[in-house]
């Protein structure tokens, strides 16, 4: 009860107080996460946080769930731009190059290490989240193409990334009678079970809120919770035939997406709301990973492969994908630089810390700390400057208001 007393006070507290830190670029994840280290991450916690329960895993399990479908639902609220804002591009050349560079980089970085384990470190901390420069969205002084092809990005790479964690997270741990074609096999099962389940239940659901809006059986503010209820409901369902529950939300999301225009745009206002308070949850976790993580410091080898991966792994694919197309020279360097890494890199490193053995564990939160706090503080501080760099090279036309009549 003290533990829930505190949690709930510190929300309390923030909410009151959010646009005041604002000011003085304290975000909602450094909170949290700065919370997390002071009261979970000391050797007589104030709030004990045990992540090697079961409960807790599904509990992460479901953060990632809501996101990814709230991210598919969001990916077309910029459907208005006319031609592509480069996410095939961005998707289908810059992320698997980014992947496997962010490999190699593990492989230069720490010799000796599997494959395996620097392919799921590589999946864990290259997946985008705008979560900590959000404002980057609203921000009008960026161009809009700019912030759709961010936007996109973040919405889907994590969906695409979910099934290939799973499947190098399960040869980690595989048994012995476990060969490399029986995991494949059971991947793409699971991927396959996903896209179905989240298919069905995305369909029906859409057709079920649109059949109760139509004959008066239920008002669009009552409809929110059908929106909150169909990720989870997914999530189960996918897991219990044996799909993947990241993979299902996701889908079912880019069902859901085609109804939200009809219920009225404030229809996911309520997912909205727990996914940004699941994802709040998320960054206190992490918080207390990280202070286990570098309770003895921080190798110097580690900080270089996250600044590694934040600016090379990214940066090179991302600019050389967008060369050829509409975007100037200036919006692909600020695409490949605005990358950062957020809930969905702890969510993952999470599940690798309760599925993975303990050294193998420690390895990928570890880089997983440093890589997420390392972008928290560069994209933190540079997206304002970014922003007024794009203000100066594009100013918006003064509006001129005419002078009263006489």
């Amino acid at each position: 009860m003290i533990a829930l007393l505190v949690l709930l006070s510190l929300l309390f507290l923030w909410t009151v107080v959010s646009d005041r830190l604002g000011r003085w670029s304290v975000t909602a994840p450094i909170t949290f996460a700065a919370a997390g280290i002071l009261l979970s991450g000391q050797d007589r916690p104030v709030v004990p946080l045990d992540m090697d329960t079961h409960t807790f895993q599904r509990a992460i399990e479901l953060v990632l769930a809501v996101m990814l479908f709230t991210d598919a639902t969001e990916a077309r609220d910029y459907a208005r731009l006319k031609g592509p804002v480069g996410e095939g591009r961005l998707l289908a050349i810059a992320l698997p190059a980014s992947l496997v560079l962010a490999t190699l980089a593990g492989a230069l970085a720490f010799p000796g290490r599997s494959w395996w384990l620097l392919a799921v470190a590589a999946l864990v901390v290259m997946p985008m989240d705008l979560a900590p420069v959000l404002t980057i969205l609203r921000d009008e002084r960026v161009p809009l193409r700019v912030r759709a092809a961010l936007n996109v990005e973040g919405g889907f790479n994590d969906g695409l990334i979910s099934p290939l964690f799973v499947f190098c997270v399960a040869n980690l741990v595989s048994t012995e009678g476990d060969t490399f074609g029986d995991l494949l096999v059971n991947a793409l099962k699971g991927a396959v079970y996903a896209v179905v389940v989240g298919s069905v239940l995305g369909f029906l659901a859409s057709q079920a809120v649109r059949r109760a809006l139509d004959s008066g059986w239920a008002k669009p503010a009552s409809l929110r919770m059908a929106g909150l209820a169909v990720p989870s409901l997914t999530y189960a369902a996918s897991v219990l035939v044996g799909g993947n529950g990241f993979v299902a939300a996701f889908v079912a999301g880019l069902w859901y997406a085609n109804t939200v225009s009809m219920i009225g745009g404030d229809s996911l206002d309520l997912v909205q709301d727990v996914s940004h308070l699941l994802a709040l949850a998320a960054w206190y976790a992490f918080g207390a990973l990280a202070a286990e993580a570098f309770a003895d410091g921080i190798a110097l080898q580690v900080l270089a492969y996250a600044l590694l991966v934040l600016t090379v792994a990214r940066f090179v694919p991302v600019t050389a994908s967008l060369t050829g197309t509409a975007f100037t020279r200036s919006e692909r360097v600020a695409i490949g630089w605005l990358g950062p890494r957020g809930v969905t890199s702890i969510v993952f490193a999470v599940l690798a810390y309760t599925q993975l053995p303990k050294e193998e564990a420690d390895f990928v939160v570890n880089v997983t700390a440093a890589t997420v706090l390392l972008s928290v503080v560069l994209h933190g501080v540079s997206a304002e400057p970014v922003a007024r760099w794009f203000a100066r090279r594009h100013p918006r036309p003064e509006v001129r208001v005419p002078p009263p009549a006489e």
